[in-house]
């Protein structure tokens, strides 16, 4: 425990003592975005993601060093949490390229799938899952193939498009990876906490530069490393319906906008006094849902609504594996 603690603090002090620096250089380069549920659209430092994946590397190999240094310390696997940076370092890659040059969207939605060959290699997890109301399946090849890219796609996809309010992804990512790496000590699946815990302590630290009014904005690549994140996780600890149960509020949110034709434009609020109301073609969001429910909502309780819809179906993911509740 004394270690992942060491570990979940080296995330947030890189993350937190890197961020005031990295902000001012990244407005310095132009590297900025807009805000765009805000009164003119105020420019933000843009790609925050960046240090969000430093600090969350630095956990990592702080953890690696532990292992190397003083054997067994913490009986992780080396080969699994080094193909699991690697998947991370190279989604972040991905977010990078597209922050700056903006992917078409089809490529955009499918180059994660290169980013879990480092998991895809190493035949990553158990090939058997627990199905609700079916058992133990073994997807044999399949699950290697198959299921462990189309998990960091679907995952790492599925939390880049749920975005694009102060404190939203950080804020839900969060609420999952906490609830996960709960998970994740209950059952003993000790290389999936460590990397859990370095991710939050990197998450919880960029909360104060992202929340409204946020200083910074995550870009691509911080939502698409959240998702890989999760994704690998549980994968690589074998609670892959934990991260299923986790993703269910992002899988509602796709529909929206796989119906409405994955629409890039008219999916934010529409800003009066304080508040935002959902478009009258709406909703074709989850977010807008909301807004339109709401009768009208402001930013700030827009998020923190949604975090707690993400906390809710993470609770549900702890307690069946704390044989509460079963499927």
């Amino acid at each position: 425990m004394k270690i992942s603690i060491l570990i979940f603090l080296v995330s947030f002090l890189v993350t937190f003592l890197v961020f005031p620096k990295a902000i001012q250089q990244l407005k310095k380069t132009g590297i900025v975005g807009k805000d765009i549920n805000k009164p003119g659209e105020p420019e933000v430092a843009e790609m925050g993601g960046l240090v969000i994946v430093a600090g969350f590397a630095a956990g990592v190999i702080i953890a690696i060093a532990i292992e190397t240094f003083f054997d067994r310390l913490i009986e992780i696997n080396l080969i699994d949490i080094f193909a699991i940076l690697s998947t991370i370092l190279m989604i972040a890659l991905i977010g990078i390229i597209d922050d700056l040059i903006l992917l078409p969207r089809s490529i955009k939605a499918i180059i994660p799938v290169f980013a879990s060959f480092p998991l895809v290699a190493i035949k990553a997890g158990h090939t058997t899952m627990n199905i609700p109301f079916v058992g133990a399946v073994d997807f044999g090849i399949i699950y290697s193939l198959f299921l462990v890219p189309f998990g960091i796609t679907g995952a790492a996809n599925a939390v880049n498009m749920l975005a694009g309010f102060n404190g939203l992804e950080i804020g839900m990512g969060i609420a999952a990876i906490g609830c996960l790496s709960i998970i994740a000590f209950l059952i003993k699946a000790t290389t999936s906490f460590i990397v859990l815990i370095a991710a939050l302590g990197a998450l919880i630290a960029t909360l104060r530069y992202n929340w409204y009014p946020a200083r910074v904005l995550i870009g691509d690549v911080g939502t698409l490393s959240i998702g890989a994140v999760i994704a690998s996780s549980v994968i690589l600890g074998n609670f892959e319906l934990a991260g299923v149960i986790i993703i269910i509020p992002y899988f509602i949110d796709f529909l929206f906008k796989f119906f409405h034709g994955f629409p890039s434009k008219g999916w934010k609020g529409n800003y009066n006094n304080g508040k935002l109301y959902c478009p009258s073609h709406g909703p074709v969001s989850l977010c807008q849902l909301i807004m339109k429910l709401s009768k009208g909502i402001s930013e700030k309780g827009l998020v923190v609504t949604l975090i707690s819809i993400e906390l809710i179906f993470g609770m549900i993911a702890i307690l069946y594996y704390l044989n509460v509740i079963k499927f």
